[in-house]
């Protein structure tokens, strides 16, 4: 496993919700980032308890996550550990209430 691959394993292992995504939740720097940090605040999530990687900054992050996840794009969103999806998947979650479901299940 490279240290790329392990950087990113820490980082899903150590915080409960993860966003990797282009820009931050601040500012996010492209429109599915973007929607996958109003989604999360549609489920009342703190965006402040989020913990974004901006893949902009770390081009290592920004190949290896895709290899990590086996999933071609980005925003990335990682829950307690588990890869959820992108920005289509975080909102059809939402949309059928399982997204709330998985933010809120005890760990």
């Amino acid at each position: 496993m490279s240290d790329t691959q392990q950087r990113i394993g820490q980082l899903v292992k150590e915080n409960e919700v993860v966003l990797f995504m282009k820009g931050n939740a601040n500012f996010p720097q492209c429109g599915f980032s973007g929607r996958a940090i109003q989604i999360l605040k549609a489920c009342g999530v703190d965006p402040k308890s989020v913990k974004t990687v901006n893949v902009l900054e770390d081009a290592e992050i920004r190949a290896g996550i895709k290899d990590f996840s086996n999933w071609p794009t980005i925003p990335q969103l990682y829950v307690k550990g588990e890869f959820i999806g992108g920005s289509d998947i975080m909102m059809e979650m939402y949309e059928n209430g399982e997204l709330q479901q998985v933010l809120t299940a005890p760990a």
